[in-house]
C-alpha cells in the first residue's frame, strides 16, 4: 500500500519540473520526475504513479506519444495524465482528447486550479483502482466456483459411467463375454466418432450411452442367449426383441446418456440397406449413434468368440467383411473412418483382453487427450 498518492511530472524543462514538485509535495503528494519521454514511460514501469502531469513538447518522444503508449497499455490505461503545454491551439488539445488524455492545462499552470483538479483526479483513480480490484476478486472468485463446478461434475460423471457399467453388466453373469464386449466396443466407437472429427460432447455422449446397447439381453431365455450354434428361426425372433426390450428398460429417461443409450439399444442392429433390425429402417433413417455402434459391434462380434462360433475369423478377413459391408450394412462414411484407424483398432482389441470395467472408467478420464 502506497503511503500517499505518487504524482509523476514529465517536462524537459528543469524549471517547470521544480515548480511542480516544490508546489505538490507540501500537500502531501510523492512526487517524481521525468526530463523526457523515455524516462517518463520507464518512470511510470517503476513507480506505478497515480497521476501523470505530461508536457507536450519534448525532445525524442513528445507528450502525444507518451500518452498513446500508456493509454494503449491495460496496465497503465487507468491513470489520469493531465496535458501540459504552452501550446494555445484547439487542435492540440482535440489530439490530447482523443489520445485519451483526462484533463488538459496550458502553461503556466494556475496552481490552485491544479490544486483542485489533482483532488478529483485522484479520485477518480481510486475510483478506477477499486473497480479493477472488484473485478479481479469477482474473476478469480467465478474461477474457483467453475473449477469446483468441474470437479463436482467429473465426479458425477465418473459415478454415472461406473453405474451404467455395472448395470450393463447384468448380462455377463449369463453370457460371459458380455464385460469384455462393452470395453472393446466402446473403445471402438469412441475412436471412430472422433476420426470422424464429432465434438467432445458427442464422443462424451457414446461413450456413457454405449455400454448399454444390449441391456435387453436380460429378457433373452439362457437356452437362447448361451445356444451352442445357429438360432432356430424362432429363437432368432426372440433374439431380435434384445433391442426393442432394451429401448423399453431405458425409456422416458431425461439424461442424455440414458436417452442415446436407448436410441442405441434400438437402431445398433439395423443396416445401412433397410434389412435389419427392429424397425428395419434405411440410411439417414438410422441414428448416427447407431450407424456408429452397428460397426463396432459388429467388428467385435468377427473378432471374438462366441457361443455360436468357435473360433474369431481373421482380422484380414473381417476387415474385408467390414469393406463387403460399405453401403450394405454400413454407412460408408462410417466405414472409410472405421479403415482409416485400423492400426488403433487392432491396439485397443489386442490391448482390451481383460475383462476388467476399470478401464472403460479411465477412458472417460482420457477420452479428449488425443
Amino acid at each position: 500500500m502506497k503511503e500517499k498518492p505518487v504524482i509523476l511530472v514529465v517536462d524537459d524543462e528543469h524549471h517547470n519540473r521544480s515548480l511542480m514538485q516544490d508546489f505538490l509535495s507540501p500537500l502531501g503528494y510523492d512526487v517524481i520526475v521525468a526530463g523526457d519521454g523515455e524516462q517518463a514511460l520507464t518512470k511510470v514501469d517503476e513507480s506505478a504513479p497515480d497521476v501523470i502531469l505530461l508536457d507536450i513538447m519534448m525532445p525524442k518522444v513528445d507528450g502525444f506519444e507518451v500518452a498513446r503508449k500508456l493509454k494503449n497499455n491495460n496496465t497503465t490505461k487507468t491513470i489520469p495524465i493531465v496535458m501540459l503545454t504552452a501550446l494555445m491551439d484547439i487542435e492540440s488539445r482535440i489530439k490530447a482528447f482523443e489520445i485519451g488524455a483526462d484533463d488538459f492545462f496550458t502553461k503556466p499552470v494556475a496552481l490552485i486550479e491544479l490544486k483542485a483538479r489533482m483532488n478529483s483526479l485522484l479520485k477518480v483513480k481510486a475510483y478506477n483502482d477499486n473497480m479493477i480490484a472488484d473485478q479481479k476478486k469477482l474473476e478469480a472468485e467465478v474461477a474457483k466456483r467453475t473449477e469446483q463446478i468441474q470437479l463436482v461434475n467429473e465426479k458425477i460423471k465418473a459415478s454415472t459411467l461406473e453405474t451404467i457399467i455395472r448395470l450393463s453388466k447384468a448380462a455377463e453373469y449369463r453370457d460371459e463375454e458380455t464385460g469384455s464386449h462393452i470395453q472393446r466396443m466402446s473403445h471402438y466407437a469412441v475412436a471412430v466418432a472422433r476420426k470422424m472429427g464429432f465434438d467432445e460432447h458427442f464422443i462424451e455422449t457414446i461413450l456413457y450411452a454405449l455400454p448399454m446397447h444390449d441391456i435387453g439381453k436380460i429378457g433373452v431365455p439362457d437356452h437362447i442367449l448361451l445356444k451352442m450354434g445357429k438360432l432356430e428361426p424362432s429363437e432368432w425372433e426372440i433374439m431380435k426383441k434384445h433391442t426393442i426390450i432394451g429401448g423399453k428398460i431405458l425409456e422416458g429417461s431425461d439424461s442424455e446418456f440414458i436417452e442415446t443409450g436407448r436410441i442405441i439399444a434400438l437402431t445398433h442392429h439395423e443396416k445401412w440397406n433397410g434389412k435389419g433390425y427392429p424397425k428395419g429402417l434405411k440410411a439417414s433413417q438410422i441414428p448416427l449413434v447407431g450407424r456408429i455402434a452397428s460397426i463396432a459391434d459388429v467388428f467385435d462380434a468377427l473378432t471374438t468368440k462366441r457361443p455360436y462360433r468357435d473360433k474369431p475369423f481373421p482380422l484380414e478377413k473381417t476387415f474385408a467383411m467390414i469393406i463387403e459391408g460399405r453401403n450394405k450394412d454400413f454407412d460408408p462414411e462410417v466405414v472409410d473412418a472405421f479403415l482409416a484407424i485400423k492400426d488403433e483398432l487392432v491396439a485397443i482389441k489386442e490391448k482390451n483382453q481383460d475383462h476388467d470395467e476399470s478401464m472403460l472408467i479411465q477412458l472417460s478420464k482420457k477420452a479428449f487427450s488425443s
